[in-house]
């Protein structure tokens, strides 16, 4: 087949190939020049050759990728600023845990980055993936090896001849169909996936750092109003047992503040085994023992970060899962590519060049030269399918990778709705939860003074007691909820916003 402007199209668009192509009716034709013309000829018609093959090398067959689109809401039903998000997730996160104001806290992210295992597995899957494009890069250039060596041989009782050579040989298989640019892009586009899931995994422990320190925190809160509520309810076991004393009561009052009292110690013995068990937790995302590790009981600020209005519109810009996802998908559309490749002609270009002599001295004569140039065409001709099974392969992995990358987006913009509305619903929750807390302790105050006057019974008394302490305790446990909200929208929108001061 010759041909002078052959046009081939593919689904990369088209690509022109000019010169003369070689036609055989053989599935592979291969030739070996080891010629007596001068060296300079023999070079000139190679590197000749070389050139033509570099101008066909332009080709690269298969689909360019281009981003499917994703569907998105005009507005979310808790934000209305919306605008389209441009991606932006290699940018720095920030050190989001600022906005809390808590430099227990901080100190704590400081020793995730350093010392968490999960965290640090990630980080040398990134390298691997950063190592997997070095190496199929390398394919894109020639292999060059080398070899020395002494053989002594003989025949019947003579003493033998020995025999010196060394040399030098290089392979290259040309690039024509780009199945080897098309392997380096697949390859570059799992680096970045790879980066973008370490990112992933990083906030991700610092998110479960955050929620479970804040929980721990919530704890001990919790505790502390328990304590506080012990000390009370044992002033009242007093004042039952100091009026059972003097007859003005029946025994059963004394009974009932007893089991009162008992009920709240063995709430805030709960507690304690729920913050050693937070504790824990944190001491495995830090990288430390639990023995080896502890978190002192602190007078807790609980305070919440404002949230700007129109953050929502950062969404896509830095979920770092939504941009593993994506590079995923455009692995994928290279690896059609490389499967359509293989309907293509393969073309390797060899060469060597060593000598070989009796000694040493005279190993580098010109007469001990020896040389090779080579060329080889390789196509398949049948395969009963497997080639249009491979391509078939590939392009279902693409359809699966853009049905994953439109599901990511949709759980982020849910993660997103999720964290906002729980969010507003808390925050009015926690004004209505505020006045059931005061009008409970009045309540309390009240029944017990009416008790002291023996108007009521303490059975009263008990039920009130027991309904603040339940108010309280539901009131710390709001706090505890919007705290963890908040990290939640954090990680939900890929980190950090730009926040005046937090508010109390």
């Amino acid at each position: 087949m010759n041909t002078d402007d052959k046009r081939m199209n593919t689904d990369n668009g088209e690509c022109v190939i000019r010169g003369q192509c070689l036609g055989t009716d053989h599935s592979s034709v291969s030739s070996a020049f080891i010629r007596s013309y001068p060296c300079s000829s023999v070079f000139q018609r190679f590197w000749a050759a070389s050139c033509t093959v570099l101008a066909l090398a332009g080709c690269a067959v298969g689909p360019n990728y281009e981003r499917p689109p994703a569907e998105t809401p005009p507005a979310y039903k808790e934000s209305k600023d919306w605008v389209l998000a441009r991606p932006a997730d290699a940018q720095p996160k920030g050190n989001w845990w600022e906005v809390f104001g808590d430099p227990v806290l901080s100190g704590l992210m400081e020793q995730v980055q350093v010392s968490n295992q999960t965290l640090a597995a990630a980080e040398a899957r990134y390298r691997q993936a950063s190592a997997t494009v070095g190496a199929a890069r390398a394919g894109l250039f020639p292999t060059v090896g080398a070899s020395a060596g002494a053989t002594r041989a003989g025949r019947g009782e003579g003493s033998g001849a020995t025999t010196y050579d060394a040399s030098l040989a290089a392979r290259w298989e040309v690039d024509l169909w780009g199945r080897v640019r098309r392997q380096v892009e697949a390859a570059s586009a799992g680096e970045q996936a790879s980066a973008a899931d370490l990112e992933n995994v990083r906030l991700s422990l610092q998110a479960q750092l955050a929620t479970a320190y804040f929980a721990l925190r919530v704890a001990d809160a919790g505790r502390e109003l328990l304590e506080q509520n012990i000390k009370a309810i044992e002033t009242s076991f007093r004042i039952a047992q100091n009026r059972y004393v003097a007859g003005v009561v029946a025994k059963v009052d004394v009974v009932t503040a007893e089991a009162q009292l008992k009920s709240v110690q063995a709430q805030e013995l709960d507690l304690r085994a729920t913050r050693a068990q937070l504790e824990h937790a944190v001491a495995v995302l830090v990288g430390k023992p639990p023995a080896m590790f502890a978190l002192e009981p602190v007078r807790f600020e609980l305070r919440l970060p404002e949230i700007p209005p129109g953050l929502p519109s950062r969404l896509l810009e830095r979920r770092p899962d939504v941009a593993a996802a994506e590079r995923r998908m455009a692995a994928a559309n290279e690896r059609i590519g490389i499967a359509q490749a293989a309907y293509f002609p393969s073309l390797s270009l060899t060469g060597s060049g060593g000598v070989s002599g009796t000694s040493v001295s005279t190993l580098f004569n010109s007469s001990s030269l020896a040389w090779s140039l080579g060329a080889g065409l390789g196509l398949t001709l049948l395969d009963f399918g497997a080639r249009e099974a491979e391509v078939k392969i590939a392009r279902a992995g693409f359809d699966e990778s853009v049905a994953a990358y439109r599901q990511s987006v949709l759980a982020a913009f849910q993660d997103v709705e999720d964290s906002l509305a729980t969010l507003r619903w808390l925050a009015e929750e926690n004004q209505v939860q505020r006045d059931a807390v005061r009008l409970a302790r009045e309540s309390v105050q009240l029944t017990l003074n009416q008790y002291k006057a023996g108007t009521v019974g303490y059975l009263n008394v008990v039920l009130l007691q027991a309904a603040q302490i339940n108010e309280e305790r539901q009131a710390v446990t709001l706090v505890g909820r919007q705290l963890a909200a908040t990290v939640a929208l954090i990680r939900a929108l890929g980190g950090a916003w730009d926040s005046p001061a937090p508010a109390s």
